[in-house]
């Protein structure tokens, strides 16, 4: 990941002012004059590779492949779809239900963990972990402050809980069974990832394969099962222990599933 700089729009509000103070802080970065200059040149000037701007109360990372902000993205018509009654895949590989604990170990823009902690409802629990900070705290901010869209989404988005860590390290310091359900969706680790909403997030993540010794700190903290999302023909289900993988018949991704049930038989 390359450096990160914190600025304002061009002519800013005091609202965004001090996001980008508290942005700045909370990151450690350098808060930067705009002085009217674009991305182009704040980044020479500053030997920076991102640049996050509060503008208009929001926050927005501009990183050499794009802008990135937050958004619900596939989130909405898929619990829209649960709504109706109809099926989601990693609701389906997680037996995900009402009051579940659900830990995300790679956040991102936090779609599945949107979908996940609208079945859990409010006596479940959904927690993020992203290992980039200015991410993290985009998708910690964009959570918070989501007006937009359906009431059931806006009910479900402040009950995330978003964390700044390595995964391994996070899972290293939960208790053994502290969530019903540890996830993984290991970004960029084939062309399918390559989307508009996507690809500014390069210039953030580094996109780490998953191992053996992490699937097994998340099969100890999961008490029920550990399910990770892939392509539809990975060998990393089989290679990581993924014994069931389930997913659409014509989908591109699939998710593999460790339960701890079946493996203790």
């Amino acid at each position: 990941m390359g450096r990160t700089i914190v600025t304002t729009s061009h002519k800013p509000d005091n609202e965004s002012v001090e996001i980008a103070r508290q942005a700045a802080e909370i990151l450690q970065a350098e808060l930067v004059e705009r002085d009217r200059l674009p991305f182009t040149r704040l980044r020479e000037k500053y030997n920076a590779e991102n640049v996050l701007v509060a503008a208009r109360g929001q926050i927005t990372i501009h990183t050499p492949s794009g802008e990135c902000f937050f958004h619900p993205s596939m989130s909405v018509p898929r619990v829209k779809a649960i709504r109706q009654g109809r099926t989601d895949h990693m609701v389906e590989a997680m037996a995900l239900k009402t009051g579940d604990y659900m830990l995300d170990c790679t956040l991102g823009l936090g779609a599945d963990s949107v979908v996940a902690a609208f079945v859990v409802g409010e006596s479940g629990k959904v927690v993020g972990v992203e290992a980039a900070a200015e991410l993290a705290y985009l998708v910690k901010c964009g959570l918070a402050g989501y007006r937009e869209g359906p009431k059931f989404l806006r009910e479900v988005m402040p009950r995330i809980e978003v964390v700044h860590d390595n995964c391994e390290q996070y899972l290293l310091a939960q208790p053994e069974n502290s969530f019903d359900i540890v996830y993984f969706d290991p970004m960029f680790r084939y062309s399918r990832r390559k989307s508009s909403s996507m690809e500014p997030l390069r210039g953030l993540v580094k996109p780490d394969p998953l191992n053996s010794r992490l699937i097994k700190e998340a099969f100890r903290v999961a008490k029920r099962r550990v399910v990770m999302k892939e392509n539809s023909f990975s060998k990393e289900f089989a290679e990581l222990g993924f014994t069931r993988v389930i997913g659409g018949r014509y989908s591109p991704v699939a998710f593999g599933v460790i339960d701890k049930q079946e493996a203790a038989r």
